[in-house]
């Protein structure tokens, strides 16, 4: 028994200490290309390919490497030295929904709604804190130890999300949030259970009869991907400007189409471009719809009162915990944009939205939409929000279902 585990322990050193020398082995080629492409200078993805071909074999001379770890060997440094490094491979995994990175020896990633710990991790810190400046550099931001919160895209729409050292105790923190390459329909909606029929047919012709609407819902709950689905359904000929933090929207079928996207100052002469002012622009640019993509803050108040100015089918999304949280949350935000009584606020708010459809994210992953409400009016007399709850969902089986009693409920 003694000699059987001596020999366990023995393979398990021995498999550490092979893949520590070929860590080792990857930055020693990794080193020596950088060198070769500042010599060579701007080099094409096929020349860094020969010039990783051309060390892979020298490489093999010295000590034989598998065919398997060769092609794998080749991937790793071209995506090292081109792309993300070793989160590329799940950028490119379409099973993969989320990326979180805590500090270059810690990733987890997303699945089906569930997480898992990676075995894959960065050389240093110093590589991880490179691909973040990669990152945000392609979409002009700025991350530093002065501004160490970034928001930020990758070249796909994924929402990325920076926190540096002088913020995050372990180490840089990256979290990204994957978008599909082609947008998901509400047929598809229906068929992963997020939606009835009978609601998607109801949401379709709210649509295509400029209905206002607001989605709300928790983070992850799938507030974009609803606004995608929908976006579907606007007539092709309408003029539309999209106004978000970062570009994650993927409007359907609409060639008229003007994107906006904020910007934050960066310190160089580069003046902030808020959602507010993108906002105000809009107005001039004749839009028929106006979507944005979130509203989070003062800028709120302006998208009421664009909703409120002949701009009708305008969307946009907000985080609360229930439909009638985002009522609130709504007042607090339009308060925040201007001095206004909270009744004016509330009659501004009951005017511009006609439509509210409320997602929520279950404990298994799944992505449900729990409301769909009427907004109808505000009551003056009784402070009270009139709505009308069109569908819901039932506790007890899970299904969205069409209420009996549409007139009941007001929130206030």
């Amino acid at each position: 028994m003694k000699t059987e585990r001596k020999s366990c322990a023995d393979g398990k050193g021995g498999s550490g200490e092979i893949k520590r020398r070929q860590t080792e082995r990857e930055e020693e080629m990794r080193r020596r290309l950088l060198v070769r492409l500042e010599l060579e200078g701007a080099v094409s993805d096929e020349q860094l390919l020969e010039f990783i071909d051309e060390e892979i074999v020298v490489e093999n001379r010295k000590e034989s490497i598998p065919l398997e770890r060769r092609l794998s060997l080749r991937k790793v440094l071209f995506n090292s030295l081109r792309r993300l490094d070793v989160i590329q491979e799940f950028l490119e995994d379409e099973t993969v929904t989320e990326i979180m990175i805590n500090g270059p020896d810690k990733i987890f990633i997303e699945r089906a709604g569930k997480l898992f710990k990676s075995e894959k991790q960065f050389s240093s810190r110093e590589k991880l804190e490179d691909v973040i400046q990669q990152i945000v550099s392609r979409v002009n931001r700025t991350v530093n130890e002065a501004n160490p919160i970034v928001d930020a895209r990758l070249e796909d729409g994924s929402r990325v999300n920076v926190v540096l050292r002088a913020a995050a105790i372990d180490g840089p923190a990256v979290t990204i949030r994957k978008f599909g390459k082609v947008g998901f329909s509400l047929k598809q909606l229906v068929e992963s259970g997020m939606l009835t029929e009978e609601a998607a047919e109801f949401l379709k012709e709210c649509v295509w009869s400029r209905k206002n609407i607001f989605v709300s819902g928790g983070t992850g709950s799938g507030k974009t991907t609803f606004l995608n689905a929908l976006s579907a359904w606007i007539p092709a000929k309408e003029r539309i400007i999209t106004i978000e933090d970062s570009a994650e929207l993927k409007l359907q079928n609409l060639e008229n189409l003007v994107r906006l996207e904020a910007r934050r100052s960066t310190g160089e002469g580069e003046q902030e471009i808020t959602i507010r002012d993108l906002i105000k622009t809009a107005l001039r640019m004749r839009p028929n719809r106006i979507i944005v993509g979130e509203v989070r803050d003062g800028a709120c108040l302006d998208m009421l009162q664009a909703m409120n100015t002949g701009h009708d089918g305008s969307m946009s999304t907000g985080h609360a915990r229930s439909a009638k949280d985002m009522l609130a949350r709504l007042e607090t935000m339009a308060m925040m944009g201007g001095e206004l009584p909270l009744t004016a606020i509330r009659e501004q708010i009951a005017s511009a939205i006609d439509l509210m459809v409320h997602l929520a994210r279950k404990r298994d992953g799944s992505r449900r939409t729990e409301t769909i409400l009427e907004v109808l009016g505000y009551d003056r007399s009784r402070e009270k929000y009139h709505v009308c709850t069109l569908y819901k969902r039932n506790r007890e089986n899970g299904n969205l279902e069409k209420t009996k009693e549409q007139m009941e409920g007001s929130y206030g």
